[in-house]
């Protein structure tokens, strides 16, 4: 009996060894087996589709980066005036405050109230396509002074609120030095109509 246990124990433990050593020379065959190097070169193939995709992803991104738009210049922006090249324009209110300001040459009366958060509505953007602008010019030996309005003004001007004989449309008037001490009121009310709305349906 002793022999035979002896002999069980020396099975036993020479068993996993020979596993072992079996699945050894299993994982050896299987890497040099044809199909696992036709998987290799399928791997490299695939690897090599993935860096042409990369690189076709990367000439579009900068296809993309080639494209620029200028930055939107939005309302209310105005040229701080130089020192001692200021020109000097009252805002009335609709309540009848009065706001001194001084304004540089080129400006527009829009730019100027609505960077100044005075209430001027400027509904389409400046582009005189609407009467919401719409500003008084207390001095009319100032007005004369003043550039004639274009067609297009006056067209939208008919539309205005409170029209009167020295209205303008604020979007349309560049600041000149000859407007220094101008005093503009803004009517009491606006009229939001825009030349779209006149358009044929």
């Amino acid at each position: 009996m002793a022999l035979w246990r002896e002999f069980g124990q020396q099975l036993r433990r020479a068993v996993p060894k020979a596993t072992g050593e079996l699945c050894l020379a299993q994982s050896r065959r299987y890497i040099s087996h044809p199909t696992k190097t036709a998987g290799l070169a399928n791997s490299s193939r695939w690897m090599s589709a993935q860096k042409s995709l990369r690189s076709s992803s990367h000439g579009w991104k900068l296809a993309q980066r080639s494209f620029s738009a200028t930055a939107h210049v939005s309302h209310g922006h105005i040229t701080p005036p130089k020192p001692g090249e200021e020109i000097n324009i009252t805002f009335i209110e609709k309540d009848g405050a009065e706001v001194k300001l001084q304004v540089a040459e080129g400006d527009n009366l829009l730019d100027i109230a609505q960077a100044n958060d005075l209430e001027m509505e400027g509904a389409c953007g400046g582009s005189c396509a609407c009467s919401t602008c719409h500003v008084i010019v207390e001095d009319p030996d100032m007005f004369d002074k003043m550039e004639e309005p274009s067609d297009d003004e006056n067209d939208m001007l008919d539309l205005a609120f409170g029209l009167t004989e020295t209205s303008r449309l604020g979007c349309q008037v560049l600041v000149t030095k000859d407007m220094e001490g101008m005093v503009v009121r803004l009517p009491t009310m606006t009229r939001n109509l825009q030349a779209s709305d006149f358009e044929s349906k």
